[in-house]
């Protein structure tokens, strides 16, 4: 007999990567300081935040437009992605809570999936240094047509895991990415980092993951 004082365990839970589940995004802004100051220009966190959560090559055209940069949409790109990758490389940067709630997904065999808007070769970089089988499914921004705020990254994973979008949870720490999530129909947690996140319906906002586990999520929703 199910004990219906235990809260239920989502089907899936789907992460977002840079800002949510590692602390990425100082290495992404440090790399656009670097290479737009080696075009002779300067950079501005303001420039900086507006472009958290997008898709890289959205992100690069946005630089492109704010900068004295001249390299192609792609090489901008590819330059962004290797500095952010070495620094991963070199220091895998947890998001408070994130590493412990993974575990205790794996614990409770919650299916987990990788939805970010990073290429693959960074996101190979965070799940390197997991133990085998943390995610089931990885959605990187170069493998869909649309990126977020459209609801196609969460859309694929949870058709790759064969599970209903309304019974998994997504978290997010952008408005860009909880827009994607909640427009596929999944239920979102919003962890603010670098920037604020509105109040948007389908989700609720938390602080911090810190002593969160798998079955402290469905209960964050009414």
């Amino acid at each position: 007999m199910t004990d219906r004082s235990t809260p239920p365990l989502p089907a899936a839970v789907l992460w977002d990567m840079d800002g949510t589940l590692v602390d990425t995004e100082p290495y992404w802004i440090a790399a656009e300081y670097a290479i737009v100051a080696e075009y002779g220009g300067q950079w501005s966190d303001e420039l900086a935040h507006q472009i958290v959560g997008n898709p890289l090559l959205v992100s690069a055209e946005f630089i492109l437009a704010n900068s004295p940069v001249s390299m192609s949409r792609d090489e901008l790109v590819e330059a962004l992605l290797e500095r952010a990758v070495a620094r991963v490389t070199e220091c895998v940067p947890w998001r408070p809570g994130a590493r412990e709630l993974l575990d205790d997904l794996r614990a409770h065999e919650v299916p987990c999936a990788l939805v970010t808007m990073s290429w693959a070769s960074l996101a190979r970089a965070v799940t390197d240094s997991l133990p085998e089988g943390s995610f089931a499914v990885v959605v990187t921004g170069d493998r869909v047509t649309h990126g977020k705020p459209h609801p196609e990254p969460y859309l694929a994973a949870t058709a790759a895991l064969d599970v209903p979008p309304e019974r998994c949870v997504a978290i997010e720490d952008s408005a860009t990415g909880v827009r994607s999530a909640v427009a596929a129909g999944v239920p979102t947690i919003a962890v603010p980092n670098v920037v604020k996140v509105p109040n948007i319906p389908g989700a609720v906002r938390v602080p911090s993951l810190a002593g969160l586990g798998a079955r402290d999520l469905m209960p964050l929703f009414p």
